[in-house]
């Protein structure tokens, strides 16, 4: 069986790149995988501005609702990461917070705050690119998607797109340390 390798950035950051044999990509059909590369698209576009390069795609019944990258920097607000600023276009769009038939699509494992607002928004489905073993609140660190505490569960597919969800990532910091 084959485990996944872990590749470690400047300031902290690290990301999982899933084995081949785990990856999912396999049983994710190629609408998915599109959702998947826009929102890899986003995050280049993050890349660009001096974001962390991390990208999410909103679609509910096949059609894309929303799409976001980081805004940390640019907006200067800490809350504004790719998953949180998607799902308030969103629900802006839709004329309510309830995203129950939406699916997110994030190039990175969601941290805690947003995997909150996963929770909170009732999201049906989350598909991640790479694992992040040091801020993962989906699979590496924490399981809040699937806390059997709170009123909502979402479904997870992992590891889609990952190994060019952690390359983005891992070019930008290569970047900054030139």
């Amino acid at each position: 069986m084959s485990t996944a390798a872990s590749v470690s950035l400047p300031i902290g950051l690290s990301v999982e790149l899933p084995s081949p044999a785990a990856s999912p990509e396999v049983g994710v059909g190629e609408a998915a995988l599109g959702f998947m590369r826009q929102a890899l698209a986003a995050a280049e576009s993050a890349g660009g501005r001096g974001e962390v390069p991390v990208g999410a795609v909103v679609v509910v019944g096949g059609e894309i609702v929303a799409v976001a990258h980081n805004e940390r920097e640019t907006a200067n607000d800490p809350t504004a990461h790719a998953e949180v600023v998607a799902l308030r276009r969103a629900a802006a769009a839709r004329g309510s917070w309830r995203l129950n038939d939406a699916d997110l699509f994030v190039t990175m494992e969601p941290c805690p705050m947003c995997a909150g607002a996963i929770v909170n928004s009732r999201l049906r489905r989350l598909y991640y690119g790479c694992h992040d073993p040091k801020a993962g609140a989906v699979r590496s660190l924490y399981q809040i998607l699937d806390d059997r505490r709170l009123n909502h569960r979402v479904e997870v597919v992992p590891g889609v797109l990952g190994s060019e969800a952690a390359a983005l990532l891992r070019a930008f910091f290569e970047r900054l340390r030139r």
